[in-house]
């Protein structure tokens, strides 16, 4: 095979990933998910649950999340992790945790269009110990006034139109992790560092990426000078 053919090929095949991964990007992102970062959610713990909130509307920013908590999960403490820009509230009825909302101050919501998006970031607990999930009914609105409720349970392999977050709750392992609040809290900050990790691998592969680059081109302009003079020999 030619250097040529093969750098070629090469190209074609680097821009198929590129293409592919934009599209499962998209995909990943395109509803309102609830994650745990570092230790999984215990039953009968405290968990570190983070929000992810991609923006949908073309012409409308979100403005403000509402998280409803099942009343029977009977959780009666909770607390926010700050969000730039973001205020926050937490509703009780009682000694039970109802409710958690973030609302924007002016200038800083999630921008309209369908590329971005932010993460709220709270601990919550004692979990449930007789569930194996926790179903997070949200609430996005945006700056036209549009509410999108993400509040269907899944059923089997079909995804509902607007489904609702849900964290999965491990059988608790005893050790002692999840029930205090530091623990929780240090928890919950790890989405920050999780991100700076993600950032730094992707600029080392398209660092990595240029300079292999640069040396296909050196190759081939190499090749193309000892073509040209062996023809003019």
């Amino acid at each position: 095979m030619s250097t040529k053919s093969f750098f070629r090929r090469a190209l074609v095949v680097s821009a198929a990933v590129g293409v592919a991964g934009v599209a499962g990007a998209g995909i990943a992102s395109a509803h309102v998910t609830a994650d745990v970062y570092g230790k999984p959610a215990e039953k009968g713990g405290y968990g570190a649950i983070v929000l992810r909130v991609p923006n949908e509307e073309q012409n409308a920013g979100t403005t403000k999340i509402e998280v409803t908590l099942p009343e029977n999960a009977a959780i009666s403490s909770a607390r926010t992790k700050p969000v730039p820009g973001w205020t926050a509230d937490i509703d009780k009825s009682g000694d039970v945790v109802t409710k958690i909302t973030w609302t924007a101050e002016d200038g800083n919501e999630i921008p309209a269009g369908t590329t971005s998006y932010q993460e709220f970031a709270f601990t919550a607990g004692p979990l449930p110990e007789d569930q194996d999930s926790l179903m997070l009914a949200t609430k996005q609105t945006y700056s036209d006034g549009t509410v999108a409720d993400w509040a269907q349970p899944s059923d089997g392999d079909k995804e509902p139109d607007y489904p609702a977050p849900v964290v999965e709750l491990a059988a608790n392992s005893g050790d002692g992790h999840g029930h205090g609040g530091s623990g929780a809290d240090s928890a919950a900050a790890e989405p920050e560092h999780s991100a700076e990790a993600t950032d730094d691998t992707a600029r080392w592969l398209g660092g990595a990426g240029l300079i292999v680059g640069a040396l296909g081109l050196g190759f081939g302009a190499g090749a193309t000078l000892r073509a040209r003079k062996k023809t003019s020999a």
